[in-house]
């Protein structure tokens, strides 16, 4: 069960947080609150029930305390009571959180207002205090009245018997470790800060720093912190304990995820309510999908849930439009064998299920310099003894030792649950910081999931007649070697990163190697929610770290790769020469006789339909003018015309399309997209009026769906074409405008 949790946010509300001060283009309050907004975004998102959370308004303008006696707690109020939050309450604390018209107020007296209230929201029915992780977040300028310091050592020893976090942010406030001072401070600020720097070193768990720090630290992601779940709890046997007790043992063991993929957060189809209820005035809107819950969109106002549905349909030609629909009952199962089905009745079912139990057993044994590591398949899992028994840890720690000291591993046949199907898993062992010790396991493959290629080697050439050749032109030559090997030596991470006291470490640790989907969208979700107007931020740099390598080490690397270019004769290659139009160089013979050039002599400049491709490539390939291109064309526009209107069903479709794809190409190869663009306005006016043999809807679909349509200036900058129009043509208007000149 996830641990319970009551936060409190103090903000600072003071008539002088509007400012903007040390060169921000921002008010303090907008400064602090980047924090702050953060956080609450934070919370929405994980959906938890036990996350309770309030704000405290901080030199409000008003007084609202939920305390009887709320003399000396002067403009301070309660702007959200300590609970669940969701995004249906943040407009009115936007509203409710900017720059009041006072300074007046002590940010002593909120902290004991906020102590009061995680007291009494965290307190049992018994009395006593409930298991809550407790925090308390002040975030506050320091302005305003000197603080009230008289009663501090009971508000210390207050919040460290509720056990209550105490996180004090200060805007501009010194703080050595990060490395800021603020410079021509206020002589009130800087005792109201130094009253505040002591109630937190007094107090048992404290966090004092500066704005700046928190802000920077929100790029930082912070990796979803899931409770351990078990896989399988039960025994680990060797041998059939059951059959062969005498011989045979098992050990209590629970199984839990060591690792497993992180997923994105994934988005839901919503419909706006006002569209609905202007459509057909239902709560709901139906899809052509698999059929799900529906999706609460209870806390937002303009959205409504989404239903789908799924209909079943069968072919029927007595029924209106040539199908009917079917109960989802009525269906049958069945498993392709060839070109046909195997119908498997609902009764039946079972004869295609492997019957297994839950059991865990250790099959084998495999020195580990004999397992190939590519194998491990899936998430990995990690097996410790039965807690709370002493003769289960005994007898897995006598495993785990014997494994390590003989370096191999155990193969294990695993079921999880009695009807699953089984895995075999390796069993490796595993020595935990703090004395704890495991077997770390990772799902093997079966033959079926292993995938044989055949490669040529790389080291060196097998000729036709068997013959082994070490040195050829394909291998790489000592020098090569080396230089590779010098230039992977100087990109090595292994000891680019430096740590604190500037020695070597490594440099792509997986503790800082955040998946930058995840993060991006989680980043991106949470302004969305907190500020719908304002535009994404881009990525953060931490988190495109490992998009490129970095450039102090590229950097170091110059030399070998320049060493490195020069043994592989690496030679840049020119830029394609734009305007292809009559610039296809001849190819020119050795001997100097044109072979091509007799032979074409007396060949027709005609494309036929039988090997319409080759032909109109070689007709383009000898054009001289405007007029040659646009004859070949209209010949190959004939042949396409004529192979859609003589096809039977659609058996000539490909073809037809394969001639149009060809087609487009050489056009734009040759820079006359005019010429294309002219023919397939024409060919779509005949596809759809019904010229090419009946109406042709779905060659034109088919058309659509390769995306043949017309060439815009954005594929080619000759092409009179907009983007828009090019999208326009998809459509099944014919009213398109002719472009032909």
């Amino acid at each position: 069960m996830a641990s319970k949790e009551a936060t409190i946010y103090i903000i600072d509300q003071g008539k002088s947080t509007a400012k903007c001060r040390n060169g921000r283009s921002e008010s303090d309050l907008e400064y602090s609150m980047k924090y702050v907004w953060d956080k609450i975004a934070t919370v929405m998102a994980a959906e938890r029930k036990t996350g309770g959370l309030g704000i405290i308004g901080l030199r409000n303008d008003n007084t609202d305390v939920p305390l009887e006696e709320p003399e000396g707690y002067e403009h301070i109020a309660v702007l959200k009571e300590l609970g669940l939050i969701d995004m249906s309450q943040l407009p009115a604390l936007k509203r409710a959180i900017v720059p009041s018209s006072t300074d007046a107020g002590d940010a002593i007296s909120a902290i004991i207002v906020a102590v009061d209230m995680i007291g009494k929201f965290t307190m049992l029915k018994s009395g006593k205090p409930g298991k809550f992780t407790r925090k308390i977040v002040l975030v506050t300028t320091g302005g305003g009245p000197l603080l009230d310091a008289d009663d501090l050592d009971d508000v210390v020893s207050k919040i460290n018997e509720l056990d209550i976090e105490l996180a004090i942010i200060g805007i501009d406030f010194d703080d050595p470790d990060y490395g800021f001072k603020e410079e021509d401070k206020p002589e009130r600020k800087k005792q109201n800060e130094e009253t505040l720097r002591t109630l937190a070193e007094k107090c048992n768990k404290a966090v004092f720093g500066t704005t700046a720090e928190a802000v920077e630290m929100l790029v930082v992601p912070i990796p979803k912190i899931t409770r351990p779940y078990a896989t399988y709890k039960g025994k680990l046997s060797l041998g059939d304990f059951e059959k062969y007790p005498q011989t045979a043992l098992y050990i209590d063991v629970e199984r839990y995820f060591k690792t497993k993929t992180a997923s994105a957060p994934s988005a839901s189809n919503f419909v706006t309510r006002s569209g609905v209820l202007a459509g057909n005035g239902e709560g709901s809107a139906q899809s052509s999908g698999t059929i799900q819950e529906d999706t609460d969109m209870a806390n937002v106002l303009d959205l409504s849930a989404v239903k789908y549905a799924r209909t079943y349909k069968v072919n029927d030609a007595s029924a209106p439009g040539g199908k009917r629909d079917v109960d989802r009952d009525d269906l049958a199962k069945g498993y392709e064998y060839g070109r046909t089905a195997v119908p498997i009745s609902e009764s039946d079912q079972n004869i295609t299920k492997l019957e297994t139990v839950e059991s865990f057993t250790i099959i084998g044994f495999v020195p580990s310099d004999k397992y190939a590591r590519y194998l491990n398949m899936g998430s990995s899992c990690i097996t410790v003894a039965q807690s709370i028994n002493d003769k289960a840890r005994m007898a897995l720690s006598s495993l785990i030792h014997a494994l390590f000291e003989l370096d191999s591993y155990a193969v294990a046949r695993i079921v999880t649950k009695a009807g699953k199907d089984p895995e075999i898993v390796l069993l490796a062992p595993e020595l935990l910081d703090g004395g704890n010790e495991a077997l770390i396991d990772v799902p093997l493959p079966f033959a079926e999931d292993v995938r044989i290629y055949q490669f040529p080697p790389l080291d060196r050439v097998v000729t036709t007649s068997g013959a082994t050749v070490s040195k050829h032109r394909n291998l790489p030559s000592n020098d090569l070697q080396k230089a590779m090997s010098d230039y992977v030596d100087a990109m090595d991470l292994s000891t680019f990163g430096k740590d604190d006291e500037g020695n070597p470490k490594e440099y792509m640790e997986i503790d800082e190697t955040y998946n930058p989907v995840i993060h991006r969208i989680g980043g991106a979700i949470r302004k969305r929610a907190i500020h719908p107007s304002e535009p994404i931020d881009p990525p953060p740099k931490n988190l495109m770290k490992w998009s490129s390598p970095p450039e102090e080490l590229i950097a170091r690397a110059k030399s070998e790769l320049g060493k490195l270019e020069k043994a592989a004769l690496v030679k840049k290659v020119p830029p394609k020469k734009k305007g292809g139009r009559f610039r296809r160089e001849p190819i020119k013979p050795l001997s100097g006789l044109d072979v091509q050039s007799l032979l074409d002599r007396d060949r027709p400049k005609k494309i036929t339909k039988e090997n319409a491709i080759p032909e109109l490539k070689h007709l383009l390939s000898k054009t001289t003018s405007d007029n040659d291109i646009q004859d070949a064309a209209n010949q190959m526009s004939r042949i396409i015309c004529e192979i859609v209107k003589d096809t039977t069903g659609e058996t000539g479709d490909d073809r037809a399309l394969e001639n149009i794809r060809v087609l487009r190409e050489e056009l734009m190869a040759l820079e006359t997209p005019e010429i294309y663009n002219d023919f397939m306005q024409e060919f779509k006016r005949k596809l759809l009026k019904g010229d090419l043999g009946g109406e042709r809807k779905e060659f034109f679909l088919k058309l659509r769906f390769a995306r043949l349509g017309l060439v815009d200036s954005d594929m080619l900058e000759h092409s009179e074409v907009s983007p828009e129009e090019a999208v326009e043509f998809y459509s099944l208007s014919t009213k398109l405008p002719s472009r032909g000149k």
